[in-house]
């Protein structure tokens, strides 16, 4: 997919811009922040990362055939024009736009955030569109997808100019609606920047990614300059609409910083969309559904209240887009799991077995709360934090995985440079409080923490194995390995069962 601009026309509405060196007749063919990536022809953006600065490697994206950059200071040197701007993030969100012709105007485009569920929202988004005849791209954590292609996901959302491109072929390819993932991280770094929403949907706010914000206002703040912006473009047409959680005790301040009409869910009173009547069992969930005049029985195939409330915020995005609720019930309730999303594993055993990306406090509770609800025997979990992230929630992790489950197996997760073992002792923090050391054991090795678990269970047990869900490798300081939960506990369980048939 081809694309050309004239560098003089492309900078020139940029903020406080000045161009050096500037050659009128310029063509751009492409657009570039990684140095190692640079093809030529491509304008070279540097940003000040947090470990590297990127006009550091302005000198190699030229050798590579770099044919501008883009920076926000000039560098002695280079012999090609340079642009500088006040904000070099900015900025690549903004002539990303304007290099694919601003994709997002001609496209619905739905954005979903918040600390847990978005992943399951946007393929559940998805569903309820394209059952309503609408061919529908995906962005986000697990992986991308324009109709039914699937693209390798590398964050939960793309940086602005791959995000862009991603825009630009969808819209080649006939895609009319996008639903995707926005994480805080993608607010703050400014990779939204030249994108244009017409519907925003809050899940929920809790503690989580305080490594990087700092401190619960900041992530906050993050989450509701999202919502802040959406209806602000002059360019698009159409119902423009935020769709919010009224049960989380945020809620209050992304309505206030809202700028059009909202859309209240929940399972309380005085909500637009209200959910009641929950039934959970083992293999999905029961519930009533009032909508804004409508009501509906639905029966889905995802475990627990937290998914009912995905559902709830799927459901509003297809009444925003005029569908109607008969049509949204055949869609979600045709719609199976999402990877790593309350996953069963069943290789016939006669206990449970759960994978999930459960990776906060909030999100472990969760899903140990909706596995009680169909637990006979005991409840395990096998979980762990990952390292370099915010280190106070892992005591609060552990509490919670004490205060919830029967018997709670303290595991590695994703370490990178810290040192698995002392990750597993500031977890134990938390359970120490709460139980006596015959109710945890830390076992290291992730893959020898599940087979302990999987190998103790009995008949009615459920065994939740939490944090990292649809993940197929593990991060340490010197290397990634492979390792996906649910091939291991595969593996596990059909060994045992080997084992039981031949004794």
């Amino acid at each position: 997919m081809k694309q050309l601009a004239n560098l003089e026309e492309l900078v020139k509405d940029l903020p406080q811009v000045q161009v050096e060196n500037l050659r009128p007749d310029l063509e751009v063919q492409g657009i570039a922040y990684d140095s190692r990536k640079v093809k030529p022809g491509d304008l070279f953006v540097s940003i000040s990362g947090f470990r590297y600065d990127g006009h550091d490697f302005a000198p190699e994206a030229v050798r590579s055939g770099a044919v501008a950059v883009l920076g926000e200071r000039i560098l002695p040197g280079l012999k090609v024009p340079q642009v500088i701007v006040p904000d070099s993030r900015k900025a690549l969100g903004l002539v990303s736009a304007k290099f694919w012709q601003h994709p997002s105007r001609h496209l619905r485009v739905i954005g979903v955030t918040g600390t847990n569920g978005k992943t399951t929202t946007t393929f559940l988004v998805k569903s309820v569109l394209e059952r309503a005849g609408l061919k529908t791209g995906l962005i986000g954590t697990i992986k991308n997808m324009i109709g039914s292609e699937e693209i390798k996901s590398s964050r939960t959302t793309p940086e602005a100019s791959d995000l862009q491109e991603l825009f630009a072929r969808m819209l080649e390819a006939g895609v009319t609606h996008v639903v995707m993932e926005v994480s805080s991280h993608a607010v703050t770094l400014k990779r939204i920047v030249g994108t244009e929403f017409d519907i925003g949907i809050f899940t929920n706010i809790t503690q989580d990614h305080l490594d990087f914000h700092e401190n619960f206002e900041n992530y906050l703040a993050a989450k509701a300059k999202f919502f802040a912006g959406i209806g602000r473009d002059p360019w698009k047409t159409g119902p423009k609409a935020v769709i919010v959680n009224a049960d989380d005790p945020a809620s209050s301040r992304i309505i206030e910083e809202s700028q059009v009409d909202v859309l209240t869910y929940g399972l309380s009173d005085g909500v637009n969309l209200r959910g009641l009547g929950l039934e959970l069992n083992p293999n999905g969930t029961k519930f009533h559904v009032e909508a804004c005049g409508q009501q509906a029985e639905f029966s889905v195939k995802f475990l627990g209240e937290f998914n009912v409330y995905n559902c709830l915020a799927a459901i509003g995005v297809g009444l925003v887009e005029g569908l109607d609720l008969a049509t949204i019930k055949e869609a979600l309730e045709a719609t199976g799991g999402v990877r790593g999303r309350a996953e069963l594993v069943d290789e016939g055993q006669d206990f449970a077995v759960v994978i999930d990306y459960a990776h906060t406090p909030d999100g472990l509770e969760n899903i140990l709360e909706t596995a009680r609800a169909f637990t006979a025997g005991r409840l395990w979990v096998v979980f762990g934090c990952g390292g370099d992230r915010d280190r106070t929630k892992r005591p609060k992790m552990g509490r919670i995985a004490g205060e919830l489950a029967d018997f709670v197996v303290v595991t590695s997760d994703n370490p990178r440079s810290e040192e698995p073992a002392q990750i597993c002792a500031d977890i134990v923090e938390g359970l120490k409080a709460v139980t006596e050391p015959k109710g945890y054991k830390v076992i290291v090795d992730r893959r020898d923490a599940i087979k302990y678990a999987l190998e103790a269970a009995e008949a009615g047990d459920v065994v939740v194995i939490a944090g990292k869900g649809h993940e197929d490798y593990q991060v340490f300081k010197d290397k990634i390995i492979h390792f996906d939960d649910r091939e291991e506990a595969a593996e596990i369980l059909r060994a045992l069962r080997e084992e039981n048939d031949e004794s």
